[in-house]
Formats: structure tokens, C-alpha cells, sequence
């Protein structure tokens, strides 16, 4: 019988030491960042030697290196960015995890290197999985939130690999998807920086305090061949924040449960619970039971059980390695060292006649074999030794470094196998046009003047059958799984049967279903757009008009140039969750009515509004106004503006459009300024 391939183990590491700990649990490759450009800036991270020395050592154990470059970048960042692409592979690195479109585009045209699409791209689907491929990408992180159908599917028909989280902390907000951190505390989630905001206490609708957006760890454990079966490639455990002892012991664990080729135990669960959890592991998900048993908190017990782990300080781990000696009269001594997957031969200097002490095997046996210090461990020696030879042990000794040295790998990667590529980033081909357009999450608002003052007015595709109106767009629903696409596909054919002429899209996998409707492809700020290579790639996508980042500032949106909107007025969305957030705030009754609230330990209130599939949206407490900086805007060339509307009335909707025609203050409402 062949033997089963399995999937490979890809292990956190957010410092050297935990990188060691990785060698020492087992890993088959490893994930590490740099000190910028990665979505754990606050982990310890690496020194370009630390880097450099890493990954010579975990090659030496058989293991890759995958370098994460997962944030999103701004124009003047581009070089830099490059420039520390270009140095990991230099280094060595097997591969760059990337999330920002343009910044993947100009990397495949300077750096032969793989390139993953980070589970900050939000792909979900394989419409997602065929773009990244055609952009150069060989591989998905794959949505956390995705289940065990859509997961075997995407196995099953997606052009690149399929990289499955199964073991961590799990965000509650989609991946790439989240603000809250950055709008509420100036801390950017996709810049690296997140201050987990939902793991704070709110208070429900009861006004209780509780944790409704903390969830429990994911732990894929009990499915693991369920999940080599329909052929993931790779799967990946979460913790670049955590402690070397933490990567240690969960990936050996893992490494066991591989190598035995079984599920997960109950015992098993008891040991990675011990590790760390917050009150026992999730696999809502996977498993497609999304409820409130998913949610869960970091209590004294669990954290009395991770102190107690046993340190670690170095790896311990060694590859057994074979060595065949020749020791011939007239002929250069010869040593062979082999492992599993290399063998070398090196030659050292002529014995002489012994004149009263030959060598014996057992002298030989022993420099030979002295490996302390090194990756190896002697699995068997064999020696061919004539009588009679003589030979200092000086020779030996260096016949057993050569030997070593030539065995481990060697990067052998210059500065020569960079591309040359132009000097400048892509120009975008189209032009900023003068205009306005809106989205309303609730159709009902929109009033008779809305219809004058706005280009294009987009409401929830969900909602176009009951309430759109010829000449409206849509807005295709945040998430849309394989599982759901033939019934988004049919709820567009229909919109677009009763008028709809646009669709606003935010996910790089529903590109597609718009195109195939031939409905007009609108770019929603979803789709993360910080630079001008993401505009020019999108572009070529068929996307037209494009909503760049709200986490830009204002002199930041200036330089991006195509046919780019930005947001002006209306509540920034923070979070799109697959879990009900409504339930926990007050039930089914109230999410459905659209008067969910979220309320912070300071008596901050954050909307909820019930979304596509049950799903949940998260809007900020104040919209952002810039009804009275007209001049700002124009002089900055922000000349396309885009409206967001999500609570407000129909008459709210009617003042505020003629507050923006006259260009009013904000006089004392609350609101937030585009920086």
C-alpha cells in the first residue's frame, strides 16, 4: 500500500526561542514575522539576523519558513515593503504570507518566491481561491468561519492549496473585516495592531454585563482525518502571541495525533485544554452549530493550568543520521553522512603507515560520532579500516565537520534572482469622477430627495425583491460561502430582472457573481483598498468605482488616484460576524427589528443590524460627518463621496442630505472626522 500522504503541520512562532519550540514539537514548517509588516506587530517578532540564523536552523531540521507580511500597506510604504520581501527571501524563506492585492501583485513581478494569500484577504470561496491564483498565490488561509462542506469543496475544486486554521484563538469578526479596534481605539487590526475589543465585557439588552463577542478557542482536533481525507494541505495552529512552552506542547500534540493517524481523544482534548483554552475548545464552525455555547472566557483554572507547563529553553530534538567511514591504504579517507532526506560524501587527507599506535575502529567510531552541539543524533556507523593506519585525530575531527556542513542546506539564493521590474507602481488608467452614491442597510429610509442627490443608491440585496426600485444597485451580502452562491446567484438574476444596474461588492470572490449577471461592479471599502497597485489590479478586475479604506486619512486617500469614492458621512461598520450577535443582545425579536444595541462598560452604544444568513454587522456609535469641509475635501481632489445610512429615519435621511447641500456644521451632534 502507498503510503498516506499527510497534510503538513504549520506552527506559530513569535520569537526565535518559539520558533525552537516549534523545531521541538515537530513542525513541518513554521510562520514567523518580521519587525514590520506583519498582523502580530506586538509579538517579539525577529531581527534580520535572528531571521536570518532561524532559518538556517529550521532547515537544517527539515523544516520551511514562512515569513508573514500580512498588512496592509500604503503607497509610500511600497518600497520598503519590497525591500524587506526581498531580504526574507535572501534569507531563505520558503514563502510570504500576503494580504494586500497590490502589494502580492508587485511581489510576483520582483521575487521568484510562494506566495499565501493570508486569512486577512477573506477568501471563502473558490471564485476567491481562482482570482489570488491568477494574481500568482499557490495557496488560501481559508476563512475560519468556513464549514466542513464549504471546506471540502474548496479541497475539491480549488486551483491553489487550501490552508485550514485548526487550532487557536478564534476572532469573532471576519478576518480582514474588522475596525473596531482601529475606529474606536486608533489601533488597526489590519496594520497589525489590535487591541481585541471583543474580548471586553458589554452589557445586553438586560443590562447584565457579559462577554457576547469572546469566544472560546477553536480546536479541529476531534476531525483531523476528516480533514486529511478531503485534502487539506496544511494545517495551520494560531499563537504568534503566545509563549514558546504554548507552541511546544500544542504542536507536539498535533504531531502525535498526525503520526498516529487518528482523531483527538478525550484525554487528548483534557491535554490541550491544560495548555490553554478559554473554558474548553469550539468547533461551531466547522460543525455548523453557531450558538452561544461558542462564546467563552479566560478563567483563573485555565490560567492555573497553562502556568504550570514546563519550561523550555532549547531544542532537544535531534535527526538520526547514518555514517559509513572508509579508511583505505593510498586512498583519501571518505566519510558518507546520511539522513532521511539527504546524503553527502566528503574526502579528507591520505592515511600514513602506522609506525607503533595504528588506528583502531573504536577510536575512529568515537571522533566520528561526536554530534553534541549539532541538529543529528548517530543512528548506526559502519567502518571499513585497513591494519596498519595511522592518522591524527585532528583529521578525524575536521572529516566530521566537513561532512555535517555540507549536509545542511544551503540557501544558495542572491541577489541575481530578483527581477528586475519598473522602477514606479502601476498609474491607475481611470479618472476620479465628480459624484455621489449611497448604501442603505434599510430601504424603508430612503427618501423622495435621495433619488436626486445621489448617482447610485445601493440596499441589501436580500431586501431588492420587497423593496428595490429600478435603477438601484445592490449590495451583494458580505459573505457568500460555495454552499450559498447558487442562491445569491439567483436572488441577483432576479434583482437584476426588476431593475438593478450595479452590485457593490466587498469580497474578491463575488467579483464574479456580479460579472456573470452583468450587473456594473462597484468596489466596496471591504475589499481593503490602501494603495494605487490595489486600484490598478482591481481595475483590470472589471471593478469601476471604489470606496477606499475608511482607516485612511484624508491626505492618504489623496494619493490613490483611478476612480476612487470616499466615505463622508454615515457609521463606519466594524465587524461582520458569522455568529448571531443579536441573540446575545436581547433575542431573536429584537436582532430582527433592527434595535440590537451593543453597549461598552462606558455606556457606548454600537448598532447591530441583522445581516445575509443570520450573520451580524457592527457599526460604530457615531458616524462620521464632513458635511462642512467641502473645500477640504475638494482640495484634497476627493471629489467622489459615498453615503452610509443604517439607523437613521427616512426624515433623519432628508435633513442630513440638505444639511450636506448647504454645507452645515455639525454644530453639537456627535459625530467623527475623517482625520
Amino acid at each position: 500500500m502507498e503510503k498516506r500522504i499527510l497534510p503538513e503541520l504549520l506552527a506559530p512562532a513569535g520569537s526565535p526561542l518559539a520558533l525552537d519550540a516549534a523545531i521541538e514539537g515537530g513542525a513541518d514548517a513554521i510562520y514567523v514575522g518580521g519587525l514590520a509588516f506583519n498582523a502580530r506587530i506586538n509579538a517579539k517578532n525577529f531581527t534580520p539576523e535572528e531571521l536570518r540564523e532561524s532559518i538556517a536552523r529550521a532547515h537544517a531540521y527539515g523544516v520551511k519558513i514562512y515569513i508573514a507580511a500580512n498588512t496592509l500597506i500604503h503607497d509610500r510604504e511600497l518600497d520598503d515593503y519590497l525591500r524587506a520581501a526581498e531580504q526574507a527571501y535572501l534569507f531563505g524563506a520558503d514563502a510570504l504570507i500576503v494580504a494586500d492585492l497590490g502589494a502580492a501583485r508587485e511581489l510576483k513581478k520582483r521575487i521568484p518566491i510562494e506566495l499565501h494569500a493570508s486569512t486577512q484577504v477573506s477568501g471563502h470561496n473558490v471564485e476567491a481561491a481562482k482570482l489570488l491564483a491568477d494574481v500568482g498565490f499557490s495557496r488560501m488561509v481559508c476563512a475560519r468561519e468556513m464549514s466542513r462542506e464549504d471546506i471540502a469543496h474548496f479541497c475539491k475544486n480549488s486551483p491553489i492549496e487550501a490552508e485550514v486554521f485548526v487550532h487557536g484563538a478564534l476572532c469573532v469578526c471576519h478576518s480582514g473585516q474588522c475596525l473596531f479596534s482601529s475606529v474606536v481605539g486608533g489601533r488597526s487590526g489590519n496594520r497589525g495592531e489590535c487591541a481585541q475589543p471583543c474580548r471586553l465585557p458589554y452589557k445586553t439588552g438586560k443590562g447584565k454585563e457579559s462577554y457576547p463577542l469572546s469566544l472560546k478557542d477553536l480546536s479541529l482536533a476531534t476531525h483531523l482525518q476528516e480533514l486529511c481525507d478531503v485534502g487539506v494541505a496544511s494545517l495551520k495552529i494560531e499563537g504568534r502571541m503566545k509563549s514558546p512552552e504554548y507552541v511546544r506542547d500544542v504542536t507536539r500534540i498535533w504531531r502525535r495525533l498526525l503520526d498516529e493517524g487518528r482523531n483527538a481523544s478525550p484525554e487528548d482534548m483534557r491535554e490541550l485544554a491544560k495548555i490553554f483554552s478559554r473554558g474548553g475548545f469550539s468547533d461551531g464552525y466547522y460543525e455548523k452549530k453557531i450558538n452561544s455555547s461558542m462564546l467563552g472566557v479566560r478563567s483563573e483554572s485555565d490560567k492555573k493550568d497553562s502556568s504550570a507547563l514546563a519550561p523550555f529553553s532549547k531544542i532537544e530534538r535531534k535527526i538520526p543520521i547514518t555514517l559509513r567511514a572508509s579508511l583505505k591504504s593510498g586512498e583519501p579517507i571518505r566519510l558518507t553522512a546520511s539522513t532521511e532526506s539527504a546524503s553527502v560524501t566528503v574526502e579528507g587527507e591520505i592515511p600514513q603507515t602506522a609506525i607503533n599506535a595504528p588506528l583502531s575502529c573504536e577510536t575512529v567510531e568515537r571522533n566520528l560520532s561526536k554530534l553534541g552541539g549539532t541538529a543529528y543524533a548517530l543512528e548506526s556507523i559502519d567502518i571499513e579500516l585497513d591494519d596498519g593506519l595511522m592518522l591524527p585525530i585532528s583529521s578525524l575531527n575536521a572529516l566530521r565537520r566537513a561532512a555535517i556542513e555540507k549536509l545542511a542546506p544551503k540557501n544558495c539564493r542572491s541577489e541575481e534572482d530578483i527581477l528586475e521590474a519598473e522602477h514606479s507602481f502601476p498609474v491607475c488608467k481611470k479618472q476620479k469622477s465628480v459624484s455621489r452614491h449611497a448604501v442603505f442597510y434599510d430601504a424603508s429610509a430612503i427618501p423622495a430627495e435621495a433619488e436626486d442627490f445621489f448617482e447610485n443608491i445601493f440596499i441589501p440585496l436580500e431586501d431588492y425583491a420587497d423593496r428595490g426600485r429600478d435603477g438601484f444597485g445592490v449590495l451583494i451580502p458580505e459573505v457568500v460561502y460555495d454552499s450559498e452562491r447558487e442562491k445569491v446567484a439567483k436572488m441577483l438574476k432576479s434583482a437584476k430582472e426588476k431593475g438593478a444596474t450595479a452590485a457593490l461588492v466587498g469580497n474578491l470572490g463575488h467579483i464574479s457573481l456580479a460579472r456573470e449577471v452583468g450587473l456594473e461592479i462597484f468596489g466596496d471599502f471591504r475589499l481593503n483598498i490602501y494603495n494605487n497597485s490595489t486600484v490598478s489590479a482591481l481595475e483590470e478586475l472589471g471593478v469601476g468605482r471604489m470606496l477606499t479604506s475608511p482607516e485612511l486619512s484624508l491626505a492618504q486617500q489623496r494619493d490613490i488616484y483611478g476612480d476612487t469614492a470616499s466615505l463622508v458621512y454615515g457609521r463606519i461598520p466594524l465587524m461582520i460576524t458569522e455568529k448571531c450577535v443579536g441573540k446575545e443582545l436581547g433575542g431573536c425579536e429584537v436582532c430582527k427589528s433592527g434595535k440590537a444595541i451593543l453597549r461598552d462598560r462606558r455606556g457606548v452604544e454600537f448598532p447591530v443590524l441583522q445581516r445575509f444568513e443570520h450573520r451580524s454587522a457592527i457599526f460604530n456609535s457615531v458616524p462620521i460627518y464632513m458635511g462642512d469641509r467641502a473645500d477640504q475635501l475638494r482640495s484634497h481632489g476627493l471629489v467622489s463621496l459615498c453615503f452610509v445610512f443604517t439607523t437613521e429615519s427616512k426624515s433623519e435621511v432628508a435633513r442630513l442630505i440638505e444639511d450636506y447641500k448647504k454645507g452645515r456644521s455639525a454644530g453639537d451632534k456627535q459625530y467623527k472626522r475623517i482625520r
